[in-house]
């Protein structure tokens, strides 16, 4: 026969539970001799894909001249990205576009505001691993590119990072509900339902600032391709799963 603890000693146990674990919510069924617990975990992995922004901004006297030579650089990035190794299939475009500039700085006289009263703006996202984005980055900046560097970091196998975040959530669930169990006096039996119906599951991407994106147009094409890449590190991916977990008591 399974003895539950009154009321005062259930809520004495509750709250010296209260830390155990996160986003959690523990029910006891004195009818069915269940204890049902909801509680969430995650699951890391370093990213093994890194999106980079590509792209660029030129400035013309009228829309014309700003399209015909956005264009003829547009084509000289994309030959850089290809001569370094990038397929087709790993390029999209992102944004592309010529219209009347509105930024000018204070200190630019009539004259300059005259050179730069169109521009012409183009990006794409690239996709490649990790170890070959500073390069990247270093041939299209060389090629003209200079709004490029920022990076969505990915991680490939999303499903089985989810899978690890909601096992290990369930891990968490059976440590829970066995601490529950020696507080009630009681033994915990097997895992009798488990669920994710009604999961609380969040991809974390690191997303870039926009100090992370280069703005080069100083910076002459021989200066870059002799100086030596960036140093870039992959970031860590979070995925974070809440199952639900029923387990007997005897």
């Amino acid at each position: 026969m399974v003895r539950f603890s009154r009321p005062r000693e259930l809520l004495a146990i509750g709250v010296a539970l209260a830390g155990v674990a996160s986003a959690q919510s523990i029910q006891i069924n004195r009818d069915n001799k269940t204890i049902a617990i909801s509680t969430t975990d995650e699951a890391t992995a370093i990213a093994d894909l890194a999106a980079i922004t590509i792209g660029f901004e030129i400035f013309g006297p009228d829309s014309r001249t700003a399209y015909t030579d956005g264009a003829t650089l547009s084509h000289g990035v994309l030959e850089a990205l290809h001569k370094g190794g990038v397929n087709d299939k790993a390029i999209e475009s992102s944004v592309q576009g010529v219209e009347r500039n509105t930024d000018f700085a204070d200190k630019d006289s009539a004259e300059q505001r005259v050179k730069r009263e169109f521009v012409f703006r183009q990006s794409w996202e690239v996709g490649v691993a990790p170890q070959f984005a500073a390069e990247l980055i270093r041939l299209a900046v060389a090629a003209g590119a200079n709004k490029s560097g920022a990076i969505d970091w990915r991680f490939s196998d999303r499903k089985a990072l989810q899978a690890k975040a909601a096992g290990n959530a369930l891990v968490k669930a059976r440590e829970v509900a066995a601490r529950m169990a020696d507080g009630l006096h009681v033994k915990l039996g097997a895992l009798i339902y488990a669920s994710n119906e009604t999961p609380n599951t969040r991809l974390y991407f690191a997303r870039p600032s926009a100090g992370t994106v280069l703005n080069t147009e100083s910076v002459s094409v021989s200066s870059v391709l002799n100086a030596p890449p960036l140093e870039i590190r992959p970031q860590t991916i979070r995925e974070e799963a809440t199952v639900y977990a029923v387990f007997a008591i005897e």
